[in-house]
């Protein structure tokens, strides 16, 4: 049995609940708003595999391992996530992504579960990306792709690289909450911009190149994280 201080308890195995239904598998007896649905009467649980009488009040021989079960909390991170913010997985996912953006303007947020700056400049993010529809937001977790940030010379956070179409990178710079009015002005610009004609250009050949020599390597030094 496990004990879930959200959704009320489980059990595991063949059971009785009581005397008015009989259960095979997984039962469970959710508690909503602090009452179960036995409304406040008692809950016997019987195993069915035994062979010998059973009786519900002598149930003193029964061993019963319970754990508690806690809902994970979301990380500052996956908070307010809007549908066209995407999360990196790979170098394959960004190189992928970017080719197959067409025209659209590809903002890369490049961030760290530690830095401050980056938690700060978060709901930002999230606004714009709303208030930007036809945009596509990739977000590169620094920590989990320290050898793609190497190979792609991130050195500083938070970072951004915009792209558009068959003009490729168009700009790059790190700012903060304090100076987020430069990505504003630069996804203003490069946002109403026509794109040239062409197939999507994506990523540099140089780190095209650095990124399949460099599957795995780790990064030497970490990036200078800015501050609230």
């Amino acid at each position: 049995m496990a004990i879930s201080l959200r959704y009320g308890l489980y059990f595991y195995g063949d059971y009785e609940v009581g005397t008015e239904r009989k259960e095979r598998g997984v039962g469970c007896v959710e508690v909503l708003g602090g009452k179960n649905e036995f409304m406040g009467r008692q809950i016997v649980v019987k195993n069915q595999s035994r062979s010998d009488g059973w009786n519900p009040k002598g149930h003193s021989h029964c061993s019963i391992h319970a754990s508690i079960c806690l809902p994970r909390a979301m990380k500052w991170w996956e908070k307010s996530i809007i549908p066209n913010m995407t999360e990196i997985t790979s170098s394959d996912h960004l190189v992928e992504s970017l080719a197959t953006a067409g025209d659209k303007l590809v903002i890369v947020d490049f961030y760290s579960p530690g830095c401050g700056g980056c938690k700060a400049l978060h709901p930002k993010i999230c606004q714009l990306a709303e208030s930007n529809p036809d945009a596509i937001f990739l977000k590169v977790n620094y920590e989990e792709h320290k050898s793609m940030c190497h190979s792609l010379r991130i050195h500083v956070l938070p970072f951004f690289r915009l792209y558009r179409g068959a003009q490729g990178r168009v700009c790059s710079f790190s700012c903060t909450i304090a100076t987020v009015k430069k990505l504003k002005d630069a996804m203003a610009k490069h946002g109403t911009e026509r794109c040239s004609l062409g197939p999507t250009k994506g990523l540099e050949e140089e780190e095209l190149l650095l990124l399949a020599s460099n599957r795995g390597a780790r990064l030497n030094r970490p990036p200078a994280l800015s501050s609230i």
